[in-house]
């Protein structure tokens, strides 16, 4: 049985859409791009994977979300029984060389005024078990360079930096032109 007075990580469900949906733009206003966001509940509805609830759902989805929950008997007196405190967004990867499927870490997020807890620790920690679980070979997210305090974060965890390797990224009117065959490279046929 579960320990009422710890905060517990697992599966969002559908009914959990709208908390997702409100920390996507928490995560949003945070890195400074709220007007990025085109995320809705339904569009979450329809591109996620959730645990089964009472509500029908029978999208397979593309990604999931772990919820962390506070206790349902909190020792903080502000804290109430069972809040979402946090959540990380993460869906399957693989690796050619390895031949072993792994996790990206798509969002990480903390409420602020659940940070310091050790919350971003126990969710990291769940996805490296995730990944175990599955037999992954790897745990893989991106950071923002400005985002030092979670740079050092993710350092104390034992992530490495990959330096050498660049993020790239073909969105909205690009990767229009890129499936439609409208790229300078596609257009010369070469």
């Amino acid at each position: 049985m579960a320990d009422s007075t710890k905060p517990r990580i697992e599966l969002a469900n559908c009914e959990d859409v709208p908390e997702i949906l409100a920390m996507i733009k928490e995560l949003a206003a945070y890195e400074c791009a709220s007007d990025s966001v085109e995320a809705t509940e339904d569009s979450l509805k329809r591109t996620l994977t959730f645990a089964p609830s009472g509500a029908a759902h029978t999208n397979p989805g593309y990604a999931k979300t772990l919820i962390l929950r506070l206790p349902s008997h909190p020792t903080n007196p502000d804290d109430k029984p069972e809040a979402v405190a946090g959540m990380a967004m993460y869906f399957n990867n693989y690796s050619t060389w390895r031949s072993r499927p792994g996790i990206y870490l798509e969002d990480l997020f903390v409420r602020p005024q659940y940070r310091k807890r050790g919350y971003g620790k126990m969710l990291i920690q769940a996805l490296a078990q995730e990944t175990c679980r599955i037999g992954g070979a790897r745990l893989e997210w991106c950071c923002l360079r400005w985002n030092k305090p979670s740079l050092e974060f993710y350092d104390t965890l034992g992530a490495k930096r990959l330096e050498d390797w660049v993020s790239l990224r073909v969105d909205g009117k690009e990767l229009e032109n890129l499936a439609m065959g409208r790229t300078p490279a596609l257009k010369k046929g070469r």
